[in-house]
């Protein structure tokens, strides 16, 4: 099978024909139909500081996915051949403290699919039992269903939380930002405001639901726009969503006396806060959260999703065959993208499909993109 890979310890990815993979006892074997593109591969691909530190070539890249469930092993006895799923990319050993105490998602010895084993960007990925995830095909379509495990970082993270009524900033703008603002806005936030330095992410936090946004390039004192947005009054709550050292102070400045930071974005080097100003003299509730809680954020994902709640279609910018990654890849470097979605069976998105057909006025060729 064809599969996207990290090759060598060095910038790129390449794409190889690689033996399909073979189920132990207590994992599935799943055909992939839709693989979305995370930061991470973004930080994989590019072979920053932490992937030097954290990935170990050779490795099958991607952990957002959805298709069909085709052998199971011996031991698996929640799922069947055929059906259709996405999974729960953090690994957890079960047996920690954190496990047994129901805080699965802070497990000290998670793997993660795609960064700690082969992950979905190939044609089949073998996954374990325990963390494949049902969906009904009806509800969520594979493009979106691939979207679920990012989609829940931003369920996780407004959960912890009341936002009903409450006025909200969401600092920076990439997937889990924008669908922070959805969920905001569908949650009855009275104020959703937004800020990044990438004109076309901004552009969508204004479709998501923000009622106004901020270029911080062009913006030097972001934090005085904020406070001017809002009447001169504080936050109730400040997500900080990009790990940028500036967006983390001004998620303090912004924030009401008694109000609280939810930082969530990872900075790419350590930062320096001035505890006694920034947090303590302003009595901050400020809360640091990663991933999501397995598996109770899923079915609140589910529902999100299914109901129509928040439409997450907007955020999809391009949907292309695995073997194009290079495109995805680029916009995404580039912030011209927000998700993209890759199709490792090599099928034509059925939106692609149709401008074709309109375009050309023939048949399509079902098998043009079938890799041989």
């Amino acid at each position: 099978m064809l599969a996207l890979r990290k090759t060598a310890a060095e910038p790129g990815l390449r794409l190889e024909d690689v033996p399909v993979p073979t189920p132990a006892p207590d994992e599935v074997l799943v055909e992939v139909e839709t693989a979305s593109v995370c930061g991470t591969d973004l930080h994989i691909y590019a072979w920053d500081e932490w992937s030097q530190g954290r990935i170990v070539p050779a490795l099958t890249l991607g952990h957002e996915f959805a298709g069909t469930v085709v052998e199971r092993g011996e031991l698996v006895r929640n799922v069947a051949a055929g059906d259709y799923v996405s999974a729960e990319s953090h690994i957890t050993c079960g047996v920690c403290f954190q496990c047994r105490t129901g805080h699965a998602h802070m497990c000290e010895r998670t793997r993660i699919l795609g960064v700690d084993r082969d992950g979905a960007f190939a044609r089949y990925v073998t996954v374990p039992g325990s963390v494949i995830w049902q969906n009904d095909r009806s509800k969520l379509p594979p493009e979106i269903a691939t979207i679920q495990e990012p989609f829940g970082n931003a369920v996780f993270a407004t959960s912890e939380q009341d936002l009903a009524g409450r006025a909200v900033a969401v600092l920076g703008c990439g997937p889990i930002g924008l669908f922070t603002i959805g969920i905001a806005r569908a949650s009855g936030a009275a104020v959703v405001m937004a800020a990044d330095r990438t004109p076309f992410r901004l552009g969508l936090a204004e479709r998501m639901g923000a009622g106004a946004v901020v270029n911080v390039d062009e913006t030097p004192d972001t934090a005085g726009w904020f406070l001017e947005q809002n009447e001169g009054f504080g936050f109730d709550v400040v997500f900080e969503m990009s790990g940028s050292p500036r967006a983390i102070a001004d998620s303090f400045l912004i924030a009401r006396n008694g109000g609280r930071v939810i930082l969530f974005g990872i900075p790419s080097r350590p930062v320096e806060i001035d505890v006694a100003e920034a947090l303590i003299f302003k009595n901050l509730n400020v809360l640091a959260l990663n991933g999501r809680r397995i598996f109770e954020t899923w079915y609140r994902t589910r529902w999100l999703l299914e109901s129509g709640v928040v439409d997450v279609r907007p955020l999809i910018t391009k949907e292309l065959p695995l073997e194009e990654y290079e495109t995805a890849f680029a916009l995404l470097a580039a912030g011209e993208a927000c998700k993209i979605v890759l199709y490792p069976g090599g099928r034509a998105p059925a939106a692609d499909a149709e401008q074709a057909r309109a375009r050309e006025k023939v048949p399509v060729d079902a098998g043009r993109w079938q890799h041989r």
